[in-house]
């Protein structure tokens, strides 16, 4: 009996230091899906992924030596930044200033931010092909930094934000070769069991600058060419506010002479508004704890606002006082109201989350200077984890947590539901939904309301994909948090 104990003891310690060697020597983490059910995976170390991928961009520097220079761990000096004033008498951002990121604009610049230039989901830019072969290939594919950040683009550039080691990176590549053209990083390496290191923000580029947010609150304005810092700040600092479980998520916001971001700070702190040339704070606004989702620019009933889906509620916040115009309470299990909104034509607005709450659309009638709010139809017929849901001639296309859905906008009837993709993501291109799955496969579904029909299914990425896929110029580029790869679905080719 004695023996038998030791030998159970000795096999125990055997296991224990097998599983440290995998742990420790060969990356071995047991890492959650969309669902939290844990997986084991064998990942890479931070270090050795940052290691690789400057393998990688120097072998691309060789065979390209014209290729812009790094930046540097953290750039040239920043410029000079006035100290924070929360902004008594600050002038507002005007949505009609002329440096104002108009439609023309957006349009010249294809994918300028999260989801696209009206953060929609929409690619509106010239048409894909839509018969795609079994065998389409990316035009090139890469190592990435980690993170959940997607891609801005502009100018033939692509824009993210990544972690490399210890630091966080925004990097600008070629949109054609995938060839790094600058990168500038700074210390900051945010970490979370359950839903993955790195930052999670997509840059948003607007008239020559980018600007980044990281996942501890560093907000950059870059130098969209050369990648130089022009100013920066942290805005969690700035508000004198505590990270989010998840860490910051929200894009930032480009209306006028302001970026918008969400520290989720008390005391009048949780919207702020930055000088996007400067750096200066503009102003700040509400007392919400923030969630996930990026804030909007929207028009409902002729009247330009702020839609802001803070930890506890939708926002409508006016432009020029920042005072609330309409509000509608919603709360998510673990505060994680992380999908952007959809507008409705002028006065109603859809809203989806997950962990079984589901969803809404809201139809927002003027009532003197604020809009009272009636709820059109409530069900749980499309349940938004990480995703956001896509409008289409009146239909709502989404992932019900982890299978596509199709809803009636105006009944909130479901008229299908299939597909498994897991909890990956969907945009709109030229009347089809593009899907990248969660093991990120890129597969491509008909928007029609009748049926469930997919078209095309190609591998794109290896690993956990949460990333939001861009387009630029029937380009698809499509990231996860090991790699990076181009499509290319212009008509013809």
């Amino acid at each position: 009996m004695k023996r038998l104990s030791l030998l159970g003891a000795a096999a125990a310690a055997l296991a224990i230091a097998a599983v440290a060697v995998l742990y420790v020597f060969f990356g071995m983490r047991i890492v959650p899906d969309g669902t939290l059910i844990p997986e084991i995976r064998f990942v890479k170390s931070p270090e050795a992924q940052a290691r690789a991928i400057e393998q990688h961009r120097a072998a691309q520097r060789a065979e390209a030596p014209g290729t812009m220079p790094e930046a540097g761990a953290g750039g040239p000096a920043p410029a000079e930044r006035p100290s924070p004033d929360p902004g008594a008498g600050a002038a507002p951002a005007d949505p009609s200033a002329g440096s104002a990121l108009r439609a023309a604009d957006a349009v010249a610049a294809a994918w300028t931010g999260f989801r696209g230039p009206a953060r929609d989901g929409h690619y509106r830019g010239a048409a894909i092909r839509v018969s795609w072969p079994p065998a389409l290939a990316p035009m090139w594919k890469q190592p990435i930094g980690g993170g959940y950040a997607s891609f801005a683009v502009a100018g033939g550039r692509a824009f993210t934000i990544e972690q490399r080691g210890r630091n966080e990176v925004a990097a600008a590549y070629d949109v054609m070769t995938g060839r790094e053209l600058w990168t500038n990083a700074w210390p900051a390496f945010f970490q979370e069991s359950m839903g993955g290191d790195g930052p999670r923000a997509t840059p948003t580029w607007a008239d020559g600058l980018v600007y980044a947010l990281g996942a501890e609150g560093e907000l950059r304005a870059l130098e969209e060419a050369t990648g130089r810092v022009v100013w920066r700040t942290n805005i969690l600092d700035d508000a004198r506010a505590t990270n989010l479980t998840w860490g910051m998520a929200a894009s930032p916001l480009v209306v006028g002479d302001a970026v918008i971001v969400l520290p989720g700070g008390g005391a009048n702190r949780s919207v702020a508004a930055y000088e996007r040339k400067t750096g200066r704070l503009l102003w700040t606004a509400l007392d919400d704890r923030q969630s996930y989702a990026a804030p909007m620019f929207v028009t409902f009933g002729g009247v330009p606002q702020f839609l802001v889906v803070s930890a506890q509620r939708l926002v409508g916040l006016s432009v020029d006082r920042r005072e609330v115009l309409w509000e509608f309470p919603w709360v998510t299990g673990y505060e994680i109201n992380a999908a952007q909104p959809i507008v409705i034509g002028d006065n109603r607005v859809f809203y989806s989350s997950g962990y079984g709450v589901g969803a809404a659309v809201l139809e927002l009638t003027r009532a003197g200077a604020r809009f009272d709010v009636r709820e059109v139809w409530r069900n749980n017929r499309m349940k938004n984890r990480v995703s956001s849901s896509v409008l289409h001639d009146g239909f709502i296309y989404g992932l019900d947590e982890a299978i596509l859905a199709c809803l009636d906008a105006a009944t909130g009837d479901l008229k299908w539901k299939g597909g498994r993709y897991g909890y990956g993501q969907v945009v709109l291109a030229s009347g089809h939904l593009v899907v990248t799955t969660e093991t990120g496969d890129l597969v491509l579904v008909a928007a029609m309301p009748d049926a469930h029909r997919e078209i095309a299914r190609v591998p794109a990425v290896s690993g956990r994909t949460w990333n939001v896929p861009s387009f630029a110029d029937g380009i698809l580029l499509v990231r996860n948090t090991e790699e990076m790869a181009a499509f290319d679905l212009r008509p013809g080719r």
